[in-house]
């Protein structure tokens, strides 16, 4: 018989592979769609009907007794998170899906970072090493005067350091409300956010894309939830360095479906990314320190 010790890790390592099997039908239903769609149209869309996922969540909501402060708190990372979705579909549209895929690894980075800067946590040697494993592995990405960096990239590097800042809020949040509050209120202000943009330059989408980005939204649903479980099942450390497999099922989507080269130094620098970030949860356990760096996907759309 198995006992629980060993069948918790292999739960959350199969829940995190479900999270990133999951993450990955997003990235390619929203690569179908093209450029039709404005990107902040699709992103308002993709919120707007994944408001159907918040009904279980109206009865805490209702008792939530959110004050000022909180309230603000939520309306700023809902801001700062709009701006990453539109950023995210910006990039989807324009660059590979292994770009995008390894270039969001890094926001787990801005994360640590941000959380010494802005909340004291001090960043000792083997840290700081690691966080520069992790930039090394990103310029490897977009080797800048060999390669042509175009908006997508540009785009992406600000929904990486977006989706951080976003993070960094719900971790203070979270503190204080239940998770079902913390995401429900993200959907509710990212969808209001949106809208005006979407408004903007509004194009009428089809019967199709209605679909996919029904399916966009709950896809991403099922992957929060499902990366949930891999949380309670097992330690970050179990659980980061199994997200690398989201980026080898990227490219290999990418070059089947969509007709998109093999990059190498993508694969090589989204694997130095990971494995920063793996080394980081690792230390996080061993120290039974309060962990502050997030596992890769859960800084998702």
């Amino acid at each position: 018989m198995t006992t629980d010790v060993t069948a918790q890790p292999l739960k959350g390592v199969f829940w995190m592979v479900t999270t990133g099997l999951l993450f990955v039908g997003v990235l390619a239903l929203v690569k179908s769609m093209g450029t039709r769609i404005p990107a902040a149209e699709a992103a308002f869309l993709r919120y707007f009907l994944g408001l159907v996922f918040l009904i279980p969540m109206l009865g805490p909501l209702r008792a939530a007794n959110m004050d000022r402060m909180s309230l603000g708190l939520f309306t700023a990372r809902g801001l700062v998170h709009t701006f990453g979705v539109v950023a995210w579909f910006f990039a989807m549209a324009r660059i590979p899906i292994a770009d995008v895929t390894a270039m969001n690894y890094m926001a787990p980075i801005y994360v640590t970072l941000g959380a010494a800067v802005f909340l004291g946590e001090k960043l000792a040697f083997r840290r700081m090493a690691a966080i520069g494993v992790a930039l090394i592995g990103a310029l490897i990405i977009l080797r800048p005067g060999f390669r042509e960096i175009g908006p997508g990239h540009v785009a992406m590097i600000f929904t990486a350091i977006s989706f951080g800042g976003s993070y960094l809020l719900a971790k203070k949040l979270s503190d204080r409300y239940s998770a079902a509050i913390v995401v429900a209120m993200l959907s509710i202000v990212v969808t209001v956010g949106l809208a005006p943009l979407a408004a903007m330059n509004w194009v009428t989408p089809n019967g199709t894309e209605l679909l996919i980005l029904f399916g966009v939204a709950a896809l991403a649903t099922g992957g929060h939830y499902a990366m949930t479980l891999a949380f309670r099942a097992a330690p970050l450390a179990v659980t980061q360095p199994v997200t690398f497999l989201q980026l080898v099922w990227a490219v290999l989507m990418g070059m089947i479906f969509f007709d998109e080269g093999i990059d190498p130094y993508v694969v090589f620098g989204g694997l130095l990314i990971v494995a920063a970030i793996s080394f980081i949860s690792w230390r996080e356990m061993v120290l039974k320190r309060r962990a502050i760096t997030p596992d890769v996907v859960a800084t998702k759309v």
